[in-house]
């Protein structure tokens, strides 16, 4: 019998699409993220940082810059409702007195551990992340999502789950705490940028 050249073209091209499937078909994965994430030096934008207290009809609001610089950490300059700069490092959480000095704060609170996660998420410290969290990662690279659930019985106590949205750069965060208060963070106009300018260097260096 003669073999049908239909059946013979269909199975070549089965054979293929079966081929390419794995490099065609390759998921977005952790490496990616943190890849893309450490892929620009130095980025600055805008924030707004939004607290919901189940306590209060009105979520608690502050706004402000930042930059985001790969290797020294992150400048986090809140402008209302109250003015205040933040340095978050590796060495911990320093705020700008008024004589402009950093001053090294306490590294046990709340908002010290919520600026700490900030800075890994934002730097794409998945590997870090993942000594905490179980870590979820759904979509493409230019819309993504991060769910990260806690894995110590302290960090349950404290965080249902964290979800972070972004593309090229991470565009939203919401921490979800077990007693129902949750914190959102969004940024918004964000630009990436080779270097630092002679005032952040500064602070960076200070």
């Amino acid at each position: 019998m003669t073999p049908n050249p239909f059946l013979k073209t269909a199975a070549r091209l089965f054979l293929l699409l079966a081929l390419a499937a794995p490099w065609t078909a390759r998921a977005f994965d952790l490496n990616d993220l943190q890849a893309q994430l450490r892929a620009t030096p130095v980025v600055r934008g805008h924030f707004v940082q939004q607290k919901f207290l189940r306590s209060l009809p009105q979520p608690l609001t502050s706004r402000g810059d930042f930059t985001l610089a790969a290797g020294k950490g992150l400048l986090w300059l809140l402008r209302t409702p109250i003015a205040q700069d933040l340095r978050i490092n590796a060495k911990g959480i320093s705020r700008r007195d008024p004589s402009g000095a950093w001053q090294a704060l306490p590294q046990q609170t709340g908002s010290g551990r919520e600026n700490r996660l900030f800075l890994s998420v934002l730097t794409g410290d998945t590997s870090g992340l993942q000594q905490n969290f179980d870590l979820a990662l759904t979509g493409k690279a230019d819309a993504w999502q991060l769910l990260l659930t806690p894995r110590s019985a302290l960090l349950r106590q404290i965080f249902d789950n964290i979800q972070i949205n972004g593309g090229n750069l991470v565009d939203r965060i919401e921490l979800r705490e077990t007693q129902g208060d949750r914190s959102v963070l969004q940024m918004t106009d964000a630009v990436a940028a080779d270097s630092l300018t002679p005032e952040e260097q500064r602070a960076f260096s200070d």
